[in-house]
């Protein structure tokens, strides 16, 4: 028996997925049309753009003092309602820009309806959303400085408290941790230094380029670019609309920050598991099992790890979307603004929990030290102490300490208790003196060179990091 159902012109080809669209084409294309949903975000900028625009308009006498007035008044009683959240956004009018001039022209009349003189939507959300991302940077950038001054205090109490460095995840020579922590310190201001970039680059205004090729209308660029903050108009009004580079660049400057706060989330997980104990979290960034009462998970660490995903995915997606477009604007760019807010929100939340870790955790100094003796990560120092006491070849000396390391294997010691007769059966001329340079805090404290360990380079360096990214704050 056939349990098909019965097709005809009302019943949704797919009865399980067919109920949304069940009106038909009209349906579908006002969902795939609308951006309401997402860019109503940028109401703030478009009203700020819009105010510039009028207040342009009047000035070079396209629309009447009267006309900027009432624009003026209404796009402030619309920004009013938008905050008290009574603002009655509609899908129909499919984005944030027609939505705004909609309601105007219903408060103001036919003033309203000259707002739009000399402009494109297309130059309107070029404007907008460098606006947006520029004041999305802003917050950043002060987001970023105040992880770096978390990293920086904690840096400055634990300059000289040794913990074994690695390379390859293998114990690999004494650092303190300090040491540790100031290489975030760099990475993040690294990240601070792109964002700035971005904000540079991208600090030119669109507005008045209108839907590709200019206007006819007498403006001035450069008045509505100065009032909303930008160095200068865009140079070409092709690209001025098409131009989505500032967009790719912030996404690109955000996932990078976010994997350095990755490495470190991960760095986080693995010190705060049994094997390590190097540092431990309140529960303020901890949970528990559901089952092992014995449990702390650092999972405030792994989902930031986790997160990254999302800010490097969003990088990919708008590549995607921009490599095939012939200029100049294609609906298709209306996909360039959900990466971007996703990517913010999940950077500055990133952002917010690494803070809060960084001033939470409370590092275990004899933990750090055990492990920094157990792993022989003072082999280098006693190849070094051959090479500048004894006058040997490095290569030699490396080929000694190799074989003394491997005694000390043997008998189950660390190479600074490793007993002078055994080390002479190699070298004679070796010394009580060799040994003594062998203890982690030695083998830290000798590493001076600029960028080094050494616990006063450390301190030197929480300090100078202070006055060189955050102008001396402390926290």
């Amino acid at each position: 028996m056939n349990d098909v159902p019965p097709r005809g012109p009302d019943v949704p080809a797919n009865r399980q997925w067919g109920g949304r669209f069940a009106a038909g084409p009209a349906a579908i294309m006002a969902e795939i049309n609308a951006s309401i949903g997402f860019d109503r975000k940028l109401w703030r900028q478009d009203i700020a753009g819009s105010l510039a625009h009028a207040a342009m308009l009047a000035e070079v006498g396209i629309i009447t003092q009267a006309d900027e007035s009432a624009i003026r008044a209404g796009l402030a009683a619309i920004a009013a309602e938008i905050e008290a959240g009574d603002f009655p956004f509609a899908d129909a009018l499919e984005d944030i820009h027609m939505n705004i001039e909609a309601r105007l022209a219903e408060r103001i009349g036919e003033a309203g309806k000259r707002l739009h003189t000399a402009r494109s939507r297309n130059d309107q959300v070029a404007t907008d959303f460098r606006l947006w991302v520029r004041d999305a940077i802003d917050g950043l950038d002060a987001q970023l400085a105040d992880v770096m001054r978390a990293f920086v205090a904690r840096a400055a109490d634990h300059a000289a408290d040794p913990m074994p460095g690695f390379t390859h995840l293998q114990t690999a020579q004494p650092v303190t941790f300090g040491h540790h922590l100031l290489a975030y310190v760099e990475m993040l201001s690294r990240d601070r230094g792109r964002l700035a970039d971005c904000r540079r680059r991208l600090n030119t205004c669109p507005l008045g380029s209108a839907a590709l090729a200019g206007t006819s209308f007498p403006i001035d660029r450069a008045m509505t670019a100065a009032a909303l903050g930008f160095e200068r108009p865009t140079a070409n009004s092709l690209d001025a609309v098409a131009d989505r580079d500032f967009a790719l660049e912030f996404l690109a400057a955000a996932a990078i920050s976010a994997m350095h706060l990755s490495r470190f989330a991960e760095e986080v997980v693995i010190w705060c598991s049994a094997p390590f104990r190097f540092i431990r979290l309140s529960d303020a960034f901890t949970t528990g099992s559901s089952i092992m009462p014995q449990k702390r998970n650092p999972d405030a660490a792994e989902l930031v790890r986790a997160k990254t995903g999302r800010l490097t995915g969003s990088l990919v997606s708008l590549l995607t979307v921009m490599k095939g477009l012939p200029l100049a604007y294609s609906k298709d760019m209306q996909e360039d603004k959900a990466p971007v807010f996703e990517s913010f929100d999940t950077l500055e939340l990133c952002l917010a929990a690494m803070t809060g870790m960084v001033r939470d955790l409370v590092p275990d100094k004899d933990a750090m030290k055990r492990a920094a003796e157990a792993g022989y990560g003072t082999a280098t120092d006693l190849a070094d102490w051959l090479t500048i006491e004894l006058g040997l070849p490095f290569r030699e000396a490396h080929r000694i300490t190799g074989a003394l390391v491997k005694r000390a294997e043997q008998l189950g010691v660390s190479l600074a208790a490793l007993p002078l007769k055994e080390m002479r059966k190699l070298d004679k001329r070796i010394t009580e003196e060799a040994r003594a340079a062998l203890t982690v805090e030695k083998s830290a404290s000798s590493r001076t060179s600029f960028g080094g360990t050494a616990p006063a380079n450390v301190a030197r360096a929480a300090k100078a990091a202070r006055a060189r990214f955050l102008g001396g704050k402390k926290r």
